[in-house]
């Protein structure tokens, strides 16, 4: 029994790591309780895309700040303005 409860800790304390809501989190230890592996899976990756859109986000204003930073140091060397 105390291997049942170590792997329900194990998953729970893993679904807080990978930043899971309270909400999915709940809902994927329901379906752990009733061997729904399936259906885990399903929620996994609809929580796995919403962080890869995150990181999506963060590298297109990554790209923007680049670009805006080039664009600043090229008009500093030209001794131009901002256009």
């Amino acid at each position: 029994m105390a291997q049942a409860l170590d792997t329900f800790g194990i998953l729970y304390q893993n679904l807080i790591d990978a930043g899971c809501d309270k909400e999915t989190i709940e809902q994927c230890m329901s379906l752990a309780k009733e061997d729904k592996k399936t259906d885990i899976l399903r929620l996994l990756s609809g929580h796995r895309e919403a962080l890869l859109d995150t990181v999506h986000a963060g590298q297109k204003q990554i790209d923007c700040l680049d670009f805006l930073t080039y664009t600043l140091k090229k008009e500093l060397k030209s001794g131009g303005q901002l256009k």
